[in-house]
């Protein structure tokens, strides 16, 4: 399978980088910056491209690994390309691509972090084409990756998103103010590690209510108000802290 890669960035230099492990040719890897470019280029023996003009048309796979608002833009820049233009978003809809014969998404519901290594066997894979044919290609492309592959359309993968977004950017948000306080108080992040761990595996085989904890689970008033008079310097992270004990209080 002959891929391009268009964009450099995390998600970009993730997926090039298990496509090249697992036998596909990237054939080209274009970047607004070309440095950038380059550097993901060198690693999956591809050739740096600098100008969209200069894209092969023989491609199988038109890989679109940019910032959302950008997706469109790349998408009508690719002129009489032969191959299946997808983009990696989430949250924009499969249409921005239109402009093509052969279209689709490429979804993986994961957090990538260049300097952070990933096994792709463990990252679903979210699918959407725009004929059944092309959804046939996006499933053996997806298999040389990973054996979570979903068929999920641009609603659901818009849900899926903002799910993902609660489940892991603002739970990553809650760990750092958990640092910042510990750090105000001479203490170190490293005791809460364990809890973290802990607190991640019991959801790998139960339902998040079924295994909620602390003091708004059991409607706990007194810790409660304690809690928040000791946050009473901390205005901002007191009214997190209601918002989220309010909302845990009517799950239960």
């Amino acid at each position: 399978m002959k891929i391009v890669c268009l964009g450099s960035g995390n998600v970009a230099t993730h997926m090039a980088n298990a496509f090249k492990d697992n036998g596909a040719d990237i054939a080209q890897v274009w970047s607004r910056d070309f440095e950038n470019a380059r550097e993901l280029a060198n690693k999956t023996e591809a050739q740096a491209v600098s100008d969209l003009k200069d894209i092969d048309d023989s491609a199988d796979l038109y890989l679109i690994a940019v910032k959302d608002d950008a997706i469109e833009k790349v998408s009508k820049a690719l002129k009489n390309v032969n191959g299946l233009v997808v983009h990696t978003s989430g949250a924009t809809s499969m249409d921005v691509l239109q402009n093509h014969q052969q279209y689709g998404v490429f979804y993986p519901l994961q957090t990538f972090s260049k300097s952070q290594p990933l096994d792709f066997i463990r990252v679903p894979l979210c699918l959407e084409a725009n004929t059944d044919e092309n959804m046939s290609l996006l499933q053996l492309a997806a298999m040389k990756l990973s054996p979570l592959i979903y068929e999920v359309d641009s609603k659901q993968r818009a849900i899926l998103h903002v799910a993902g977004v609660f489940a892991c950017n603002f739970v990553n948000h809650m760990y750092q103010l958990s640092y910042q306080m510990l750090q105000k108080n001479n203490l170190d992040f490293e005791i809460l590690r364990p809890l973290i761990m802990e607190t991640a595996g019991k959801v790998q085989d139960a339902i998040p209510a079924d295994v909620q904890t602390g003091p708004a689970a059991r409607n706990d008033k007194k810790t409660i108000l304690k809690h928040e008079e000791l946050l009473k310097k901390m205005p901002h992270m007191q009214e997190i802290y209601k918002i989220l004990s309010n909302s845990i209080k009517k799950t239960h």
